[in-house]
């Protein structure tokens, strides 16, 4: 009984392990994406407007969602999605614009 107890929980152990090696290499990708996302910003930190290069080397895609009128006024939600970070919550981008 003990055997089997032991067998069991050396296999949960190592399915741990995989799951957090998994982890691990994940986030250290996300790290090395903004590592690099960030030497491009500082590359292209002195541009007055958006050149094509800047924007090939920023910017993955844009979303452009449809004009909501319901207001009387129409607004237009746009999404960014940066290449090697994806996307950044406006909230996030605004707090960091005021700092």
């Amino acid at each position: 009984m003990m055997s089997k107890n032991y067998t069991q929980e050396q296999k949960d152990l190592k399915a741990e392990v995989r799951s957090l090696q998994q982890v691990i290499e994940e986030q250290e990708r996300q790290a090395d994406n903004l590592e690099q996302f960030i030497q491009r910003v500082k590359r292209n930190s002195d541009l007055t407007e958006l050149n094509p290069y800047a924007l090939r080397e920023l910017v993955k895609a844009v979303y452009v969602e449809a004009p909501d009128k319901s207001t009387g006024k129409r607004k237009q939600k746009i999404h960014i999605s940066y290449d090697l970070i994806g996307f950044i919550p406006v909230d996030v981008l605004l707090k960091a614009e005021q700092v």
